[in-house]
């Protein structure tokens, strides 16, 4: 399998199709805790919504981005992917924005879903064998391994939409490992069924893909490892989750580890070893909606009270050394 030239970079998806689940925000502050620990991170906003860009971004600034994306100088995520989704020629490179002291973003756009309908078709054309089918599946691969190499990055973080369209598949096809979110609801816990099977669907189905390859093409890895969850968005009450909220916890930790773990382990034991619960994070209210208006992680926003503040960096500056301990070890 062709993937001598994948840079180092370490490539992690917040994933989970069910919405709601705050993985933007979690992106943007795990970004800015690993930043803190001295580690150059590159966020690619994947979702046609925006929302990463739409947070880290002015919005005058959006507004022309998606304005030009169109035009030899556009600067979005389809202003590279363009010439694949147009069978025009390849990846064009795109220049990432730094938003945070080394954290940069290769922005997103709407017209990404214009990309998501070609997979469709060139997925088909891999079980055919046909090369522009590979060059159209790894085609974001690609663009972000250049980028990596271009500005020296140890993680890149895919901020994935809330499905599990195609152009989902190759994004986690693409990570080395992912992180769940959830929220502490019943929706949420019920969107936990479906994904294990979902992700190990996608697998099986790469596996064959790679059967069908010819020698000399680009190949993504195909073995998203599942590196912990995340539940998030709870109230608290005397500085622990409140009774409403509390009550989920167990039952996201059962859902994870019969849902996904024990799905991914039972076919292929390197993808899941356990239920790892990389952290909590609590609803943060004005502080939240402050750091998405301001374009900052909450430890920097002009909101809420230095003890606050403190709080969010604490909790997030612990996932992120679990996540370089769990990361680095492997």
């Amino acid at each position: 399998m062709e993937t001598n030239n994948r840079h180092r970079a370490t490539r992690i998806a917040i994933f989970n199709h069910k919405g709601g689940v705050g993985k933007t925000t979690l992106t943007v502050n795990v970004a800015a805790a690993l930043a803190a620990l001295g580690r150059r991170v590159l966020l690619v906003d994947s979702d046609p919504q925006c929302n990463l860009t739409s947070y880290l971004v002015q919005e005058d600034v959006v507004d022309n981005l998606l304005d030009n994306s169109d035009s030899e100088k556009g600067g979005t995520l389809w202003s590279a992917l363009k010439p694949i989704a147009e069978a025009s020629g390849g990846v064009r490179l795109v220049a990432p924005l730094e938003r945070l002291t080394n954290v940069y973003l290769i922005p997103g756009d709407i017209r990404l879903s214009e990309f998501e309908e070609e997979l469709v078709p060139l997925w088909n054309d891999c079980f055919q064998r046909k090369p522009k089918g590979f060059r159209g599946t790894t085609s974001l691969s690609y663009l972000v391994n250049q980028v990596a190499a271009a500005i020296n990055i140890d993680y890149v973080f895919y901020d994935a939409g809330p499905n599990i369209g195609p152009l989902n598949k190759i994004i986690l096809l693409d990570c080395d490992y992912f992180i769940v979110p959830a929220a502490c609801d019943l929706f949420s816990i019920r969107a936990l069924k479906t994904l294990g099977r979902t992700l190990l669907s996608w697998v099986n189905e790469w596996h064959t893909v790679v059967e069908l390859a010819p020698d000399d093409v680009y190949l993504l890895p195909g073995s998203p490892r599942f590196l912990g969850y995340i539940p998030q968005r709870f109230r608290v009450y005397g500085g622990t989750p409140s009774f409403d909220y509390a009550r989920y916890l167990p039952r996201i930790e059962r859902q994870i580890n019969s849902d996904v773990v024990a799905v991914l382990k039972k076919a292929d034991p390197p993808l899941a070893s356990d239920a790892v619960q990389l952290g909590l994070i609590k609803d943060f209210g004005s502080i939240a909606a402050a750091s998405q208006r301001e374009g900052q992680p909450l430890m920097s926003t002009s909101a809420g009270t230095p003890a606050q503040r403190a709080e969010a960096e604490e909790n997030f500056s612990a996932i992120a050394r679990k996540i370089v301990e769990r990361v680095e070890r492997a």
